[in-house]
């Protein structure tokens, strides 16, 4: 159901489960393994999510399972995908979601619980369409989308829920960047591999910044940074960086 890789300090999640990636317990639990072994691993510092299925990021639920589950059966699934999406959201890696085919439902909840969504422009859908089956998001989708693109877009893409396309997404900045279809893979690997390089120190606590402050008053949120920034200043990196600059070199983050 999944491959990971790793180069260098990058870790890659290849979603591998037909027809597209729909997810059931085993595939939590089988996620849960591998989310539990990067965050162990120090020298991982982004992780790119992304699909091995050329229609599909990931569907969601299973339907069909979702439809025969007993409703105990389908809240444990439900809890289980929270527990996932929020291992995400809050590990001290840096997670980019690459989106190259349908992203509906809990796929969607997936990619909005990481930090950076990169697209292609090929023709696919990205949605939250519970409402159609007499249902609403209940993995963090609704919170998280709120996040990404603000309460009107998020409100009317869920009380709908009718798809957009990856163009849309990247217009109203639930899309970081979009990349022509012939060469987004690439550019999306380049991307994390790039990213990967900087300071895991100062990125973790960047992430971790975001996360408590989103919310707070200015001046909490003010206070919350001179907090997280003393942390930084007697780092390797931050000391490499300022040699870097003086040397007018690359940094070498530790």
């Amino acid at each position: 159901m999944f491959n990971y890789t790793k180069i260098d300090r990058l870790g890659i999640i290849t979603l591998d489960k037909s027809p597209a990636n729909s997810y059931d317990v085993h595939f939590f639990n089988e996620f849960e393994t591998i989310l539990n072994t990067i965050e162990n691993d120090k020298d991982v510092a982004v992780v790119l999510l992304k699909s091995g299925i050329p229609k599909f990021f990931c569907a969601g639920a299973d339907i069909k399972v979702f439809a025969s589950n007993t409703v105990e059966e389908n809240n444990k699934m439900v809890a289980m995908a929270n527990k996932i999406a929020t291992m995400i959201s809050s590990s001290s890696k840096i997670f980019i979601a690459f989106l190259n085919g349908h992203t509906l439902g809990g796929g969607l909840e997936l990619a909005v619980a990481c930090d950076i969504r990169l697209a292609s422009n090929k023709k696919f859908l990205i949605g939250l369409p519970e409402v159609k089956l007499g249902l609403m998001p209940g993995n963090g989708g609704i919170p998280r989308l709120v996040n990404a693109v603000g309460h009107s877009y998020a409100f009317e893409m869920v009380i709908s829920g009718n798809p957009i396309n990856s163009e849309e997404a990247f217009r109203i900045g639930l899309a970081h960047k979009l990349y022509n279809v012939e060469t987004a893979e690439q550019e999306a690997l380049e991307y994390a591999k790039n990213l990967s390089k900087g300071p895991k120190i100062a990125m973790a606590t960047i992430k971790q910044t975001f996360a408590e402050g989103v919310g707070k008053r200015t001046q909490d949120f003010l206070q919350l940074e001179t907090k997280m920034v003393k942390n930084l200043y007697d780092t390797f990196d931050a000391k490499e960086g300022f040699q870097s600059f003086i040397e007018k070199r690359e940094p070498k983050f530790e």
